[in-house]
């Protein structure tokens, strides 16, 4: 479980790296960048350690499933609270279907 923990940790970092900024278009670009940056170093400082610890149980494949189901979820929470995004039917869909992924990427 260490490693979902730390990967669910690096994927929040990452979300706010990649569009934490959306929220504020107003702030120049090079700004955004730079803090972008910052805020993905931090999402690093979890990400290696998960990979690395996990590679002991989990295949390469199934980290890299776990990571985007992950993120994906992040994502989810992340655009309708933090960007005010509505949730719509067909993200269920999109959220069965990786239900399906994980099931065939750790299907022994």
């Amino acid at each position: 479980m260490i490693t979902v923990a730390l990967l669910l940790i690096s994927n929040v970092f990452m979300t706010f790296a990649w569009y934490g900024h959306l929220r504020f278009r107003e702030v120049a670009l090079w700004k955004v960048v730079l803090i972008s940056w910052l805020i993905a170093f931090l999402e690093y400082c979890f990400q290696v350690p998960a990979n690395r610890i996990g590679s002991y149980r989990f295949s390469a494949a199934q980290l890299k499933i776990i990571q985007e189901v992950l993120s994906l979820s992040v994502f989810a929470v992340f655009s309708v609270l933090y960007l005010k995004s509505p949730l719509r039917w067909n993200y269920g869909v999109a959220f069965l279907l990786m239900g399906g992924a994980v099931y065939f990427v750790f299907k022994r």
